[in-house]
């Protein structure tokens, strides 16, 4: 594995940068994006402002304007820890508001700082960086997602699937923060339990005061624990003796910090009968096996509960991974699950703009049954010719055209060339 890895998220960092004024990258801790504001620096011949760095953070926050007043692209890391600079960006902007301006990063997700501190909402835009993709890891170009809605047949080939079992387990527990990718898996671990400790001492700090600071690493296990499942606040919070209403707010600061997302019901209006709430997802796979205790040894006993929950990590798996990819694609409407309250479900639905839409269900076995396919086959009816393709991803070998408009497909399809 090279020692850095080109980010496919970097085209699309370039090209709204010769259209907006202010482009903000945010994500994870340690997912990146202080690398990537680093090479967008040097080749643009100018440096880095890191308010990481306490004596950066104070100089600045003394007298914010002189650091925003440089040649462009003028480059913040972790805006968030001096938010009066976003002032400082928009009275710079009121001078001159051509495109490349700033580019600025932020482990907080930018709606959850206060209110006093979003004075660029409106004029910046908001890109999110991921952890690597397989696509990234493996020195491969993925456009999987581009190809379902344009030419699903092609996935479908005679080849067989070279990926074993013990494979994707391997990429599942690893995930795709970068510096856990590298490691053996004792020093993985390590890095994971240091990671999650710094994130909810330091970053959660950063956002919020709460009383209960104590219960955060415990509802953060919890949710890990309903991870690819419907979010049920009520349960997560009772378990770790809180309130439904304080179990909300402290979620949203897991969320606001990138430990946890929700993935939106998607189709509120197609039918009545569509359930209204969101799924959970670990924001990576590597992090959630960590917090559910899923190494490779332990999925090699089989043992039925640990498969269970290997199954719901493989979907946050793959969910993430079309996000990834969703994430470098024009003309995205949107991304969220599908369920009836009868049980019809969809595990990823991706929205185009155009009204076009993939349905992806998610199997962590080497069968599909015909079972597996009755979500899809509902929403291709619901939709008709709305739906560009429906499949399933499967740790099996083979990929085959169940019916028109359906098809199975091994899980790294995602990831590996075609042919």
């Amino acid at each position: 594995m090279p020692a850095i890895i080109p980010r496919r998220i970097a085209a699309v960092v370039e090209s709204l940068s010769r259209e907006e004024p202010v482009v903000a990258l945010q994500g994870p801790r340690a997912v990146g994006k202080t690398t990537l504001l680093r090479a967008i620096a040097a080749s643009e011949g100018v440096h880095v402002v890191d308010l990481d760095d306490p004596a950066m953070r104070e100089a600045v926050a003394t007298d914010p304007a002189t650091f925003v007043s440089g040649p462009p692209p003028v480059c913040i890391d972790e805006y968030q820890h001096v938010p009066s600079v976003l002032d400082a960006i928009k009275a710079e902007l009121n001078r001159d508001g051509s495109p490349g301006r700033f580019i600025i990063t932020g482990s907080t997700r930018h709606d959850a700082l206060p209110a006093a501190a979003q004075a660029l909402t409106g004029r910046l835009h908001l890109v999110t960086v991921y952890p690597f993709s397989q696509g990234e890891i493996d020195g491969f170009r993925e456009n999987t997602v581009e190809t379902l809605f344009g030419n699903a047949s092609a996935l479908v080939t005679p080849h067989p699937s070279q990926t074993s079992r013990e494979e994707y387990i391997r990429r599942v527990t690893t995930g795709g923060l970068p510096i856990a990718v590298g490691r053996s898996d004792t020093a993985r671990n390590r890095w994971f339990d240091n990671y999650i400790t710094l994130s909810l001492e330091r970053d959660v700090s950063d956002l919020s005061k709460i009383r209960r600071r104590q219960a955060l690493p415990r509802l953060l296990s919890r949710l890990a624990g309903q991870t690819a499942q419907m979010l049920n606040m009520a349960a997560a919070g009772e378990s770790v003796g809180l309130k439904a209403d304080t179990a909300e707010k402290y979620t949203k600061l897991l969320e606001a910090i990138f430990l946890v997302h929700r993935l939106p019901a998607w189709g509120k209006s197609l039918r009545a009968r569509t359930v209204a709430t969101p799924k959970i997802h670990v924001v990576d796979s590597g992090l959630a096996a960590r917090l559910l205790r899923l190494s490779p040894s332990k999925l090699a006993r089989r043992e039925p509960t640990s498969l269970q929950e290997f199954g719901h990590v493989f979907e946050t798996f793959v969910v993430s991974e079309v996000l990834k990819q969703v994430s470098w694609m024009d003309g995205i409407a949107g991304c969220g699950h599908w369920r009836t309250h009868d049980g019809a479900e969809v595990d990823l639905v991706v929205e185009r703009d155009d009204g076009d839409i993939i349905g992806l269900e998610v199997k962590a076995g080497s069968r599909v049954l015909d079972k597996d396919l009755t979500g899809l086959r509902i929403l291709r009816d619901e939709l008709g010719d709305a739906f560009a393709a429906g499949v399933v991803l499967h740790t099996g070998q083979r990929a085959y055209t169940v019916e028109e408009r359906i098809h199975v497909l091994p899980a790294d399809r995602l990831w590996t060339p075609v042919g």
